[in-house]
């Protein structure tokens, strides 16, 4: 094999290499939940009570998603009221409220309210959301407002054609390291369902 053919196949198995790192370092803990009806990628699920730690941020969305991760990832990573580090959970949510966006993470299963440590700062708090129903539209590729738009009128779609009623603004949920290559991401829409 020639020496352009050696470095021919050593890029590709590092891109081969790096586009598996994404997916590999994405297995973390993640809410359960029960599909109870699908069609295509969209699905309806029921998922169990959780405890989210969460942070209001202003600005533009990919701003805000940004700098509520930090916020987070720093009380997870142990500036709470007992230094205590929590493992990391995947998705990333981020809402949109009156005020600017809400970012969250789902904390580990094994905690309570009353177990997890107490923010060290008042800009982020934890609370348990009860059960509920989400219709829920997966996807992948980058988190551009163009692919968030286009799959949000995908899942309206679906919630007007089926006469869904629904809770709330659409949730975004993001499950991979930024640089995780676009098309192995795991991406999804959410909305609260009026049971």
């Amino acid at each position: 094999m020639s020496y352009r053919s050696w470095i021919v196949v050593a890029v590709l198995l590092l891109i081969f290499g790096f586009s598996l790192v994404g997916p590999v370092m994405s297995k973390v803990e993640e809410p359960g939940y029960v599909i109870v009806a699908s069609d295509a990628n969209i699905e309806i699920r029921y998922y169990n009570s959780m405890i989210l730690a969460e942070v209001m941020v202003d600005g533009e969305r990919k701003e805000a998603i940004r700098d509520g991760f930090r916020v987070i990832a720093d009380y997870i990573f142990g500036n709470n009221s007992s230094s205590q580090k929590i493992a990391m959970t995947a998705p990333v949510q981020q809402q949109k409220a009156k005020d600017g966006w809400i970012v969250s993470f789902v904390m580990p299963s094994e905690y309570s309210l009353t177990s997890l440590p107490k923010p060290s700062g008042d800009n982020l708090w934890v609370r348990e959301v009860p059960s509920a129903k989400y219709v829920v539209v997966r996807f992948s590729g980058a988190s551009t407002q163009a692919n968030l738009k286009k799959h949000e009128a995908v899942l309206l779609d679906y919630v007007n054609a089926h006469r869904l009623k629904v809770l709330g603004s659409i949730k975004y949920a993001f499950y991979n390291p930024p640089w995780t290559l676009p098309f192995l991401r795991r991406n999804e829409l959410m909305l609260q369902l009026v049971e």
